[in-house]
């Protein structure tokens, strides 16, 4: 009997056994390939690398993945999902969702401008990237739907617009690699530019 009184079988007790212990490779491996891509190009990792840090065979991982490309693609819903509940905060705290935003892109920036980096030559890649800035727009209509529903209807699209490209991660990578400022720092400018663009966007001349 299991916790709900209903009667389970042997035969439906391995099936669910099996079921399980499929589950928890697939785990491994997605684990052992995002770990790899924190740090690596896509084009250097191998399903021989990521299956040996998993403890299964490449056999194993084409076989539940397909591939590269298919275990790219469900890694990044993994990824997906755990970025979006790290970024979560109240709507309209400016200052928490950027603190939050910025601790993300500190995670995750590097992999993903290499992963942008590659988009015109891999269709895997592509698919990712357009996955990514979807959620990333889809992003900020939720944390900032509390100001922009302050703004003249007219304006919310652009505001919308700036908001997304005020916080991209390209802005990251200019200030924290390209000028080598500090996590504070990014923080404080990305901060202005979201307070700059809601302010003119709100003014009655914009």
């Amino acid at each position: 009997m299991n916790s709900i009184g209903v009667a389970i079988t042997p035969r439906r007790y391995v099936q669910r056994a099996r079921a399980e212990a499929a589950q928890a490779t697939a785990r491994r491996i997605i684990e052992a390939f995002l770990a790899r891509l924190m740090t690596q190009w896509f084009d250097d990792i191998t399903l021989e690398r990521v299956a040996e840090d998993a403890g299964v065979t490449v056999q194993t991982t084409v076989r539940r993945f397909g591939g590269k490309d298919g275990l790219l693609a469900e890694a990044v819903e993994v990824l997906g999902t755990r970025i979006t509940a790290g970024r979560a905060a109240p709507a309209g705290d400016v200052e928490r969702l950027l603190a939050n935003l910025i601790d993300d892109y500190e995670q995750t920036g590097d992999a993903v401008i290499r992963l942008l980096a590659l988009e015109p030559r891999h269709p895997a890649v592509r698919r990712v990237a357009e996955f990514g800035r979807r959620e990333h727009r889809r992003w900020v209509a939720a944390a900032f739907g509390k100001l922009l529903r302050a703004l003249p209807r007219l304006t919310r699209q652009r505001a919308l617009d700036a908001l997304v490209i005020t916080t991209d991660v390209y802005v990251w990578k200019l200030l924290r690699r390209d000028m080598r400022r500090s996590p504070a720092a990014t923080r404080a400018t990305m901060s202005a530019l979201v307070r700059a663009t809601l302010a003119q966007l709100a003014s009655p001349r914009s």
